[in-house]
């Protein structure tokens, strides 16, 4: 069943002129590519109801009403009770998060069957400044010491100001591990490069530096889903890129956008098309507590 759209002329970004509609059409020219990126992860749904200049909705649960075949994950709360969240399983849930307004979908780092272990180790580079050139540097440093420990590094701007550098795991450590694990790692790159990097989440206190951050491997926490379109003026996508783009000083946060990145996917493909073949095993050491 192909999902209807309500009011598809609504202009969601009112200095670019793209619609709902639009949205919708970005999502399904990339479902192909994005789909294996998100399937099984639970998401939660960044939804701006009334377009970019109107606050953001963050929903973790399903929006009541939602179709029947929107595959979900039931959570338990911590406080008791369970959260239902949504997956994109397939093209046509795309499509539906379009008419619920969610411009930019967010997922685990691990699959709803074994969600308390993780198959993705995340950084998220955050520049105190706008510099990209230093988010570069950052990006290459810790792919460097990801190689370094025997785990295959992938990168993909933000979309907005960094760069998110995530390696493949094999599902074999808890959530708390590796989330300890990132956190000896971050200590590890911020030292050895203390003048450009800092694990120091005080903005106040990070005098210009890098924060490395790696609060997104906590269980539960969330990161811009691969292909995803920012809510930000000129629609950016957080596209998966290659090393080598990283260090091509020509490449931005925002190269990629709703508009340009159907013609990278018919120029390159999914540069991550590969990345659960190359599935690593985090080192003993940084997981012992």
């Amino acid at each position: 069943m192909r999902v209807s759209l309500s009011n598809p002329d609504k202009v969601l970004f009112p200095d670019d002129g793209i619609t709902k509609a639009d949205l919708a059409a970005y999502y399904e020219s990339v479902a192909e590519v994005m789909v294996p990126h998100a399937k099984d992860r639970p998401m939660n749904l960044w939804r701006w109801n009334k377009g970019i200049a109107y606050d953001v909705l963050v929903q973790q649960s399903l929006p009541k009403g939602a179709p029947e075949w929107v595959a979900r994950c039931e959570v338990p709360r911590r406080k008791g009770g369970d959260i239902t969240h949504g997956m994109i399983n397939d093209a046509e849930t795309l499509r539906w998060l379009a008419q619920q307004n969610c411009i930019t979908p967010h997922v685990w780092n691990a699959r709803c069957d074994l969600r308390e272990k993780p198959d993705r180790l995340v950084f998220d580079l955050d520049p105190s400044e706008d510099d990209f050139d230093k988010i570069r540097a950052a990006a290459l440093g810790v792919a460097d010491m990801l190689r370094d420990i025997g785990l295959t590094p992938f990168a993909k701007v933000s979309g907005s100001r960094g760069i998110h550098v995530v390696a493949p795991l094999k599902r074999l450590r808890e959530a708390d591990e590796v989330r300890a694990a990132a956190g000896a790692l971050a200590e590890r790159i911020a030292g050895e490069h203390a003048d450009t990097l800092t694990t120091e989440w005080r903005k106040d206190k990070r005098d210009g530096r890098i924060l490395v951050d790696v609060a997104r491997n906590t269980y539960g926490q969330t990161i811009v889903a691969a292909y995803a379109v920012r809510g930000l003026p000129g629609a950016p996508v957080s596209a998966p890129v290659t090393w080598d783009e990283v260090a091509d000083r020509s490449l931005t946060p925002q190269s990629f956008t709703l508009r340009n990145l159907g013609e990278r996917i018919t120029t390159v493909g999914d540069v991550w098309a590969d990345i659960d073949e190359h599935a690593g095993t985090l080192p003993k050491d940084l997981t012992m507590s």
